[in-house]
């Protein structure tokens, strides 16, 4: 195995799992899908329960793709999209230290997926195995990981998302 590929299986086995838990834990801790809808039609994602449910199945499902390395530039686009709304629905303006909510560990996230679309899964994954790594890596890649996930995201904001207006107390 070379190094680059030891590399890419380390990469994605420590990445995809964390985005996986993400929706794992909004399926089955805390306040599961209920407290999650409650959280996001507070927000202004509505319906809350859709987008819960969405959010958390799309976190599942990115997390197991990139685990796997199967349809690896997909499942970086997915993560490229809830990075995406997540930016702009909780972090963009709360600074850059995720210690205040900032956005840097969604940035950070983001350009994993990118990177992972970009670079491909390496030889030791599904797309490999099913000999589909290269044509999904690269220049397509990065169409495919950025263009599509922070399309979908900027998509499904436009769609859905509708912020509360200010109250009187915070003007």
């Amino acid at each position: 195995m070379e190094s680059f590929d030891l590399a890419m299986l380390i990469f994605r086995i420590a990445l995809g799992p964390v985005i996986a838990a993400h929706g794992y834990q909004k399926f089955f801790k805390g306040g599961k899908i209920a407290g999650t809808a409650g959280w996001f039609d507070s927000m202004g994602m509505k319906p809350g329960k859709v987008h819960a449910l969405l959010a958390a199945s799309t976190e599942i499902g990115a997390g197991v793709l990139i685990t796997l390395g199967l349809l690896t530039s997909f499942g970086a686009a997915a993560l490229v999209g809830l990075m995406t709304v997540a930016w702009y629905t909780v972090h963009r303006s709360t600074g850059f230290y995720i210690l205040s909510e900032g956005w840097e560990y969604v940035f950070m996230l983001a350009v994993c997926g990118v990177v992972l679309a970009m670079l491909g899964p390496g030889s030791v994954s599904l797309d490999s195995a099913l000999d589909i790594d290269d044509s999904l890596d690269g220049y397509t890649g990065l169409a495919i990981g950025a263009g599509l996930g922070i399309g979908a995201g900027f998509a499904l904001l436009a769609a859905f998302f509708r912020p509360p207006a200010p109250s009187a107390d915070s003007k």
